[in-house]
């Protein structure tokens, strides 16, 4: 039996909390502007798992298109290298925190990638 898992959703520029955070993973596609890799303290960059770069820029954060985004995010996530590297963070977070970071703006995690794939990893909102 699988054990519950929490997901939450941060900043990447945030600092890192230790024995709250578990599991650190960068779910971004592309490295986050002024952050030094060593400041991030990841321990992945699942690159795998973050949407195209068409898509991204399609959604361009207009909350008029969010439904459609994560409709259409779902839809990458379900092609085979983002659904192995999805499951792969399942096994890796069962039975504690998985923390997905991003550089997308405090004001807009709700409404971002990091928020889809936070329900799709069974997390929740957190």
């Amino acid at each position: 039996m699988t054990q519950a898992r929490r997901v939450r959703v941060r900043r990447v520029y945030e600092a890192a909390r230790p024995r709250q955070d578990g599991l650190r993973v960068l779910v971004d596609r592309v490295w986050p502007r002024g952050m030094k890799k060593e400041d991030a303290r990841l321990d992945e960059w699942a690159k795998q798992v973050s949407p195209s770069t068409e898509l991204r820029k399609w959604y361009a954060h207009d909350p008029g298109r969010f439904t459609e985004f994560a409709e259409r995010y779902r839809a990458e996530l379900a092609e085979p290298e983002a659904r192995e590297a999805l499951d792969r963070l399942r096994e890796r977070a069962d039975g504690g925190t998985l923390t997905l970071l991003t550089s997308v703006k405090e004001e807009q995690l709700e409404r971002s990638h990091a928020a889809v794939l936070r329900e799709e990893l069974g997390g929740g909102s957190g």
